[in-house]
């Protein structure tokens, strides 16, 4: 099935890969079914679209986004947990990290969803990671430094700043409309069962669709991330690395990575950094050794695959904090051409397989279209105390849509959920200040947003040590 073998694996962990496949499906429709309502809730209260034909619109649109938005993001997540959990190959690390994800992830998201709190996936999803890795920082044979916090920071730094970002930029759109348009239906209650102006409506309807692709494109992605963790971890020699029958380029450019690292005058760097070059280089020479094959095909061998994506990973983690460092005495030319190298390495170990992005897709395309009602009523009805207006709709959603888009171009999620809730409460102060907020939703969704990331972290690294040591 999907190019998966299971002939050899144990039982109970084929059994695993299908459940923890499914499980995953289940946190992405989930997903969709709880954020619908964020694309969803501006034309449905201003009767742009009737709910069965915004739903759909949305699913359509969800699809496509997970399908064409690439897996910068997907990486991102990978890329939270420890290098050394990344590279362990001990199956019972990968199961409890697989099951502590899934029961952390959909158990929050459904607690939220029952309750009609706009709560964020990608906090649920990030904090379940970031709670494996530091339970395998505890482990004996773990070190709290190994997780990823510079990873961790740029995530938490995104997830912070977005609904700030979203909300004031939404009071300022709102502020500019209220002085450049004269038209005030706009910045009217919607008549009861009258549909806007035409070109109100499309421009309702094209921002609806702008946020439901975005957040395919961001959110969607944090599925396909979650999927190849599963499979790189119970199914380390089919996909741990891609393209593993191209041995000769692979070669020559990890080659080419040393040549570069040669020709640079290490007498120049701090003792260091010029340690840590020397300690890549050695590291690279070991790819080399790893990539000798027999085989008259240059086919990397299956027992082999998951050491060379060690090597890559390693090598990538290494160079990426040495490039960082303020200290080293490179122009932005040799940065960028190091860089470069680097990532054709890691060309080979960060992918994903259409059939995952295709199953994600469908998951929250067609959770899109199910469940929507609880936290569109709590976006619609719940932030402010008057109905939504077209212009509070557009506004909040044309933020939102630029928002998620350009955090996906830089590979950071964001949660779509946040961003479009600040995004309706900044049109709501915008319009009559802060005594137009319904200060009960914003405790609940301020509290979502607070709790949601500690909940994530310490339930799912208090899981991973239990199913750790079960197993």
């Amino acid at each position: 099935m999907f190019g998966i073998e299971t002939a050899g694996l144990d039982t109970g962990i084929a059994f695993l890969l299908v459940f923890a496949i499914l499980c995953a499906c289940a946190f992405e429709f989930i997903n969709g079914f709880h954020d619908t309502a964020n694309a969803v809730a501006t034309v449905i209260y201003t009767h742009s679209l009737k709910p069965q034909y915004a739903v759909i619109l949305s699913g359509f649109l969800n699809f496509a986004g997970v399908f064409f938005g690439g897996i910068s993001v997907a990486m991102s997540i990978i890329n939270l947990l420890p290098l050394e959990l990344l590279i362990n190959q001990n199956m019972y690390d990968s199961m409890g990290m697989v099951l502590a994800l899934l029961i952390t992830a959909i158990g929050w998201n459904l607690g939220t969803w029952y309750y009609g709190i706009p709560c964020s996936s990608s906090h649920t999803l990030i904090g379940s990671i970031l709670g494996v890795g530091i339970g395998f920082a505890l482990l004996p044979e773990g070190n709290i430094n190994n997780v990823n916090w510079t990873k961790a920071s740029e995530v938490g730094i995104s997830l912070i700043i977005s609904p700030l970002f979203g909300f004031g930029m939404t009071v300022l759109l709102m502020l500019l409309l209220v002085n450049l348009v004269k038209d005030q239906k706009l910045f009217q209650t919607p008549p009861a069962g009258e549909t806007p102006p035409w070109w109100i409506r499309g421009i309702l309807i094209l921002t609806c669709s702008g946020v439901s692709f975005s957040h395919g494109s961001n959110d969607g992605q944090k599925g396909v991330g979650l999927i190849m963790l599963i499979l790189i971890g119970l199914l380390p020699a089919q996909f741990a690395l891609q393209n593993y029958d191209k041995v000769d380029k692979l070669r020559k450019e990890n080659e080419a990575l040393q040549a570069q690292i040669k020709n640079l005058d290490l007498t120049k760097f701090p003792a260091d950094l010029k340690a840590g070059f020397e300690n890549v280089s050695l590291q690279i020479t070991q790819l080399n050794t790893n990539l000798e094959t027999e085989s008259p095909n240059q086919v990397i061998p299956e027992d082999r695959r998951f050491t060379v994506r060690k090597d890559i990973l390693t090598i990538s983690r290494n160079m990426s904090k040495y490039l960082e460092n303020d200290d080293l005495p490179l122009d932005e030319k040799q940065k960028k051409e190091l860089k470069a190298g680097v990532a054709a390495l890691r060309g080979y170990t960060d992918y994903a397989p259409t059939w995952v992005i295709l199953l994600i897709s469908l998951s929250l395309g067609i959770g899109t279209m199910i469940g929507w009602k609880r936290i569109v009523k709590t976006i619609g009805e719940k932030i402010g105390k008057e109905h939504l207006t077209y212009a509070q709709g557009a506004c909040s959603e044309i933020v939102a849509a630029s928002t998620i888009g350009v955090s996906t171009f830089l590979g950071l999620p964001v949660s779509t959920t946040h961003v479009l809730s600040s995004g309706i409460a900044g049109s709501m102060v915008a319009s009559k200040g802060l005594a137009n907020l319904q200060s009960d939703t914003i405790k609940s969704i301020a509290l979502a947003w607070i709790l949601t990331l500690p909940v994530c972290i310490i339930g799912s690294a208090i899981l991973f040590l239990v199913f750790r040591t079960i197993l």
